[in-house]
């Protein structure tokens, strides 16, 4: 079956969240075919390179969605790639092309107690995630950021924690997310385990929550977004052979 055209979407508005996350709008006619219901499905946004006729694809997520918009959230950092540029400086009315929307990944809400987990790579889907818990849901969110002014308000539910961690270096730090998560007390019932960050922090979590506490597929989703040090191509190739 042949692959789908990518959409063309229009930026409609670009707002900075907090120091290191810039929110870009995007809608236009692309969007009219876009389905409903996508908020933490991924998108496949293409960028041209230069000398070559192929785009670099890089993966976000859908923060929100409204009627004939989305918002997608990039983080920014000083040696940012060719995503994290383009969100530094793009315009409204400049275009995008995209694939997808790609499958969404949500905890199951029929999960006894709830532990969720990442940086800010999967802060968006992190978002959504919690929006999603049903008010009687307890457990945990560990959440990285670079700053302090990189945390952000979210509504959960009154017994579910949030816990903020501060890593001027990400990625460089493997250990934090995965020690923070050991401090805090395994509760009984049936989990459901959320988990997205960096290549290696997300080996640490993978060997303690599959080695460790014995999860088994249905009760734990963990994923690397990233890699230190490498770009998305070769971040996952990596990634296939960690699999």
């Amino acid at each position: 079956m042949a692959r789908p055209d990518p959409r063309t979407l229009e930026v409609i508005r670009v707002k900075q969240i907090t120091p290191h996350m810039r929110r870009v709008t995007l809608g236009g006619q692309g969007l009219s075919s876009f389905p409903e219901d996508q908020e933490s499905a991924y998108l496949k946004m293409l960028f041209s390179q230069e000398g070559s006729d192929k785009p670099m694809l890089r993966t976000y997520t859908v923060r929100y969605q409204r009627n004939n918009e989305i918002d997608v959230d990039f983080v920014l950092h000083h040696d940012g790639g060719p995503a994290a540029t383009w969100a530094a400086t793009v315009k409204p009315g400049e275009t995008i092309d995209v694939r997808g929307p790609g499958p969404k990944k949500l905890v199951d809400t029929n999960a006894d107690w709830f532990l969720i987990v990442g940086d800010m790579t999967a802060l968006p889907a992190i978002s959504v995630n919690i929006e999603s818990l049903p008010a009687n849901a307890k457990g945990h969110a560990v959440i990285e950021v670079i700053e302090e002014d990189d945390i952000q308000e979210l509504s959960a539910p009154k017994n579910f924690e949030i816990h903020w961690l501060v890593n001027p270096q990400p990625g460089e730090n493997s250990q934090m997310l995965v020690s923070k998560i050991r401090s805090l007390p395994w509760q009984d019932g049936k989990p459901s385990v959320w988990a997205a960050c960096e290549f290696n922090s997300v080996r640490e979590l993978r060997e303690y929550f599959r080695g460790e506490r014995q999860l088994d597929k249905n009760e734990l989703y963990i994923s690397s977004y990233w890699k230190h040090g490498n770009d998305e191509d070769a971040h996952r190739i990596a990634k296939r052979a960690d699999a």
